[in-house]
């Protein structure tokens, strides 16, 4: 179908080159001229003929039109009202969530009564406290052998799998976890136990309230997690450097956004050690932060520019531009000398600049990373932040040094910042996330003001559930500090939400397979929608995928976006590109978007039609005689006759067992249907009237039509049919052995594009050109389906499709004669003889005549070439890079250039196995964790730094030392692919193909009623054509110029509340150096073992 036409003119399509072309003789085939365009519109014409023929006498497709009529008394059409669906799946939202909010509430309400009134102990120890420690059954948690000491507090319980949780669970208990780098015996840690102890009650009181409730968790600011119910922890890798404060529904929940500048002091004093220690703390810094917050980095030494050039302003911290903040902030190198006021003048004009550049508008802060100075840079502060101190400022000394740091206790202290000492790898992560407490001074301050939900983005569960977001709500310390209040956060209160059991609220079937629901946030993220898939469990990053970015973006999509941002309601019925399930096809069709808020929240939710699913059948079978009539077409005993049936794995009855196996779950869903009545194991009666029904009019089809034909007479391997009821049947019953369509039909590329074009739609099945050494043209079949479109009542639907297998090596020989001047009968035909010239034809010159079939993909499905089914399936670009240029140069294909944001690659490592010496042992994390010094206060610091090691061993750049075994991971990136579409449906098109010193003649022409290119080619006589080789492959996409996208930031809408001010906070408690250093022979010895260890970074959930 027409999809729009480049302007780009074709200069070879000039009236002299076309008599050229039409006169033209081949010298490798003597006497012979290539076919004239009437010709080859003729064979075109022939072949699209033939086509239409036997896939209407095959397929039965309009028998199957009159079968429907036949069943009406049966069914009735029910009218899809967008506007309404919308704000009743809105509402049913809203009141789940209210439902969570209300757990939230008691939850926070408790834990704070509960430690208002809880009394401090200094003499606790580990062995006074009885819990679940969730970590304790991982393999290098526990010590081995003889040494292996039971702590008679921790308490070992029994677990039962839950399929809700996807995890074994205890719902007697709640689970305690606790970050590896934290030492469990501190008094703050124990102290935490032991008045967290008494939420378990409340966490059970709220799962018996509201039994949909999954995982509730209290995440403190001292790094301790209390869940519920009870499970053992899972670690991504052999060491967990799980730590909630860093995890997004804490940040979120702690502090209000964040207009954020880091400065990172690059002076020549810095370099070494300490440049690595800054670089090391300014990404974890950025880790800190969300997609609520905004950013900017710069180094300064005697003046200050931004690390990325053309970042001039802040941008919104999210993966892609923290990203490339990381990759900038590796690159720095140290010199000159050190100079505060240019990084502050830097800082303050990037925070306090009026310009219409969106940014978060609450917190402002500074954050200073340098080895020291005596520079306070008073006049700087006097001049910009004095004295309203609207912007922190909070300081970090880094590395181990003598220099005097009052003066940079002193800029922390004077406004309103804090001031942090890193002087080991160990200090860096608790020291660069403890500034969301001073930040969380005005949230406390707020009181009931500041108690408000918030839902975060879309992210993956820790502990393995899923896909999820989770309701937020802060608990403050309520307690009096002398006479004042104490303005300390203690933590967040969470509660899970599964993105399941919101889709369960949404219609899904009677939307058809092209219709849906979807959701998103102010950030113009999804909550909802098809696309939307996990990561793999062990990347790190919240799952944020932009609406645009999920979809093909254009202006209308721009416009709806920006509308449900706003929270307003609305309608709007466009034209637009729609990608194929699995990204190889572009689609043009017609969309009706509609669209409202769900209240009390910021989420907008919307609804996406097709025309062609206004009216949806919904079957009545009441009759339970009726019912087990229509059934029998269900059962085996009938595939032999009429063809095997593919069940659609839905949810028809709660107690029906899924399966893998198809097989096996039709077994299941017929001994659930004729055991026992199906109301009794709580079904959805639509659903299964549907299908029955549905079983019924593909049963007729199959004993009326399919069975009486000779599939082989007419080249055909299977025919089939699907409905929007979920039944697919495949005929004869062998073809099912080879069927490996899903059996979802709305998951499937055949039945959604043959929705949304018209006629027959031809699918090879595509692969590579690796995949094609070695193909056996034997087991080669090509899909043809085509939607039936049924006229009830004067309203049209379109409620199944119809299709056929090809057997390729007859439809090659068909297609070859069809091709052909052999068979051709019309008056004036020529046949080829020694004493007379004749057009070359498809069947016969196939040396030098190419004739291919291209489907709209740009797909090979058939040839005239020798060992053509090795070609089969494959990109043009990839069988002729030369002709499938000339087809794209010549507008005859577009070009549609996709993102996937949610894509892993493989990380690229150098291969340095066996570089450390044999003679030496290279101990694993596990061998050392095992170590009996582990419970001694002493050891813990020098295994922190042991494990804070591990973490960024990645800067400490030792290429040579690698363990062996070292296995490359995945890591986040973005994924580019293009997909080519036609941009022309009736036109044929003779080319010429100029290549300077030789020429190719070829034409081209759309074959009607299908997604078929009908391309007739001269052989190339050489290469030397200068072309751009077009490719379908999916690959990294590494940018270049990361400042493109800022120009066109996309429209976000930041929080409508902010608390980033207090008249009553108390600054007074601002930093001081630490009292407790390691030694300076313990850091000396923990450096020189530390490449030791040197693996990838362990990246953290």
């Amino acid at each position: 179908m027409a999809i729009g036409k480049r302007s780009r003119s074709i200069a070879c399509l000039v009236s002299a080159q076309i008599l050229l072309i039409c006169s033209a003789s081949w010298p490798g085939a003597e006497g012979l001229t290539f076919p004239q365009q009437y010709t080859i519109m003729h064979w075109a014409r022939r072949i699209e003929q033939e086509i239409d023929r036997v896939f209407q006498h095959i397929t039965g497709a309009q028998q199957l039109k009159g079968i429907y009529n036949e069943e009406r008394r049966q069914f009735s059409l029910v009218k899809n009202q967008p506007r309404r669906i919308v704000e009743k799946v809105a509402l049913d939202i809203e009141k789940l969530l209210a439902k969570k909010r209300k757990a939230l509430d008691r939850l926070a309400s408790e834990a704070e009564r509960l430690q208002r009134e809880h009394l401090w102990q200094d003499g606790l120890k580990e062995l006074d406290m009885a819990y679940y420690d969730s970590k304790a059954d991982l393999e290098y948690y526990s010590m081995d052998g003889e040494a292996e000491v039971e702590n008679p507090s921790q308490l070992k319980l029994e677990f039962v799998y839950d399929p809700n949780f996807k995890n074994n669970v205890n719902f007697s208990h709640t689970a305690v976890q606790i970050p590896t780098d934290i030492y469990k015996g501190a008094p703050d840690i124990l102290n935490e136990l032991n008045w967290t102890q008494a939420l378990e009650r409340v966490f059970m009181e709220n799962s018996r309230e509201d039994p949909s409730l999954l995982w509730q968790a209290f995440g403190s600011a001292t790094g301790v997690t209390r869940y519920y119910p009870a499970s053992p922890w899972k670690a991504p890798d052999k060491i967990d450097l799980y730590d909630v404060r860093r995890r997004p529904w804490y940040i979120q929940g702690a502090s209000s956004p964040k207009d954020m500048v880091i400065l990172v002091d690059v002076s020549g004093s810095v370099s070494g050690l300490t440049l690595k220690l800054i670089k090391a703390s300014v990404m974890e810094m950025l880790d800190t932060l969300s997609d609520d917050d905004y950013v900017n980095v710069a180094r300064f030494n005697e003046k200050a520019e931004a690390v990325v050039p053309c970042f001039k302003h802040l941008v919104q911290a999210n993966v892609r531009n923290k990203k490339i903040f990381k990759e900038a902030v590796q690159q720095m190198q140290a010199k000159g000398t050190t100079d505060y006021k240019s990084g502050f003048h830097f800082a303050f004009n990037q925070l306090l600049n009026k310009t219409n550049v969106p940014r978060a508008n609450c917190n402002k802060i500074i954050m200073l990373f340098t080895d020291g100075g005596e520079d306070r840079a008073q006049d700087v502060f006097l001049q910009y932040n004095w004295p309203n101190k609207t912007v922190r400022v909070f300081t970090f000394s880094v590395g181990q040094h003598n220099y005097d740091v009052t003066p940079l206790q002193w800029i922390a202290c004077t406004n309103k910042g804090y001031y942090f000492e890193i002087r080991s790898i160990c200090a860096i992560r608790i020291n660069t996330q403890e500034y969301l407490d001073v930040l969380g001074r005005p949230m406390v301050l707020a009181g009931s003001e500041a108690k408000q939900v918030q839902w975060t983005n879309v992210y993956q569960d820790a502990l393995g559930l899923g896909l999820v977001v989770t309701g937020t709500l802060p608990v403050f310390n309520l307690t009096m500090n002398g006479n004042s209040q104490n303005q300390l956060i203690l933590g967040v209160m969470g509660v899970d939400v599964h993105l399941d059991e919101i889709k369960r609220l949404t219609p899904r079937y009677n939307l058809g397979a092209n219709g849906y629901i979807f959701a998103i946030d102010p950030n113009g993220y999804l909550l909802l929608h098809p696309n939307l898939q996990p990561k793999p469990v062990n990347l790190p990053e919240p799952v944020t995928l932009d609406f645009l970015d999920a979809e093909v973006e254009d202006s209308n999509k721009e416009e709806i976006r920006r509308q449900m941002i706003n929270g307003h309601p609305g309608e709007m019925q466009i034209k637009t590109l729609i990608k194929s399930v699995d990204n190889q096809y572009i689609d043009e069709a017609y969309r009706g978007y509609t669209w409202t808020p769900i209240n009390g929240t910021d989420y907008s939710l919307g609804l996406v039609l097709p025309p062609y699913n206004e009216y949806y059948i919904q079957a009545d079978l009441s009759d339970v005689m009726l019912q087990l009539q229509y059934m029998q077409s269900l059962l085996p005993s009938s595939f032999e006759s009429s063809g095997h049936v593919f069940l659609a794995p839905r949810e028809y009855c709660k107690n029906l067992q899924l399966s893998d196996n198809n097989t096996q779950f039709l077994s299941n869903f017929l001994s659930l249907m004729l055991g026992i009545s199906p109301e009794f194991y709580e079904c959805d009666q639509d659903l299964i009237h549907n299908l029955i029904l549905d079983s019924r009019i593909i049963g007729q089809l199959a004993s009326r039509v399919w069975k009486n034909k000779d599939l082989n007479a007419y080249g055909f391997l299977a025919v089939f049919a699907s409905t929007d009821g979920g039944i697919t049947r495949v005929f004869p019953n062998m073809a099912a052995e080879l069927w490996d369509e899903d059996p979802e039909p709305f998951n499937s590329d055949y039945y959604r594009r043959s929705l949304d074009n018209k006629g027959y739609m031809f699918r090879p099945s595509v692969r590579t050109y690796d995949d094609s050494f070695g193909a056996d043209n034997a087991t080669t079949g090509i899909l043809v389906s085509s939607a039936v479109e049924v006229n009830l009542g004067g309203r049209l639907l379109k409620p199944s499709v119809v299709g056929v297998k090809l057997d390729l090596e007859a439809w090659v020989d068909k297609f070859k004669i069809l091709a052909s001047n052999v068979s051709d009968n019309r008056q004036g035909s020529q046949k080829c003889g020694p004493s007379r010239s004749c057009e070359m034809d498809c069947e016969v010159n196939t040396d030098d005549l190419q004739c291919y079939l291209i489907d709209d993909g740009g797909f090979l499905v058939m040839s005239n070439q020798r060992d053509h089914w090795k070609q089969i399936g494959l990109f043009f670009g990839d069988v002729d890079p030369f002709l499938m240029y000339a087809l794209y140069n010549n507008s005859i294909f577009a070009r549609q250039q996709s993102f996937q944001y949610q894509s892993a690659c493989e990380m690229v490592s150098r291969s340095h196995t066996g570089a450390a010496h044999r003679g030496i042992y290279v101990p694993s994390i596990a061998d050392v964790l095992r170590l009996a010094w582990w419970t001694s206060t002493l050891a813990w610091s020098v295994i922190q730094q042991l494990l804070h090691g591990l973490v960024y061993s990645s800067w400490l750049n030792q290429d040579d030392v690698f363990v062996d075994g070292y296995e490359t991971k995945q890591s986040s990136c973005v994924t580019i692919q293009s997909q080519f579409y036609f941009t022309n449906t009736t036109n044929s098109y003779n080319v010429l193909q100029d290549c300077g010193n030789c020429s190719r003649l070829f034409h081209t022409k759309r074959i009607e009623n299908t997604n078929l290119l009908f391309v007739v080619a001269e052989t190339l006589p050489c290469s030397s054509c200068e072309i751009e080789r077009l490719s379908q492959i999916k690959r990294e996409f590494q940018e270049e110029n990361p400042c493109e996208l800022l120009s066109n930031a996309r429209y976000r809408r930041g929080p409508t509340s902010c608390f980033d001010y207090s008249a009553l906070e108390n600054t007074s408690e601002c930093g001081r150096g630490s009292s407790l250093q390691s030694s300076v022979g313990i850091l000396l010895f923990i450096q020189l073992i530390l490449p030791l260890f040197h693996l990838s970074h362990v990246q953290t959930l």
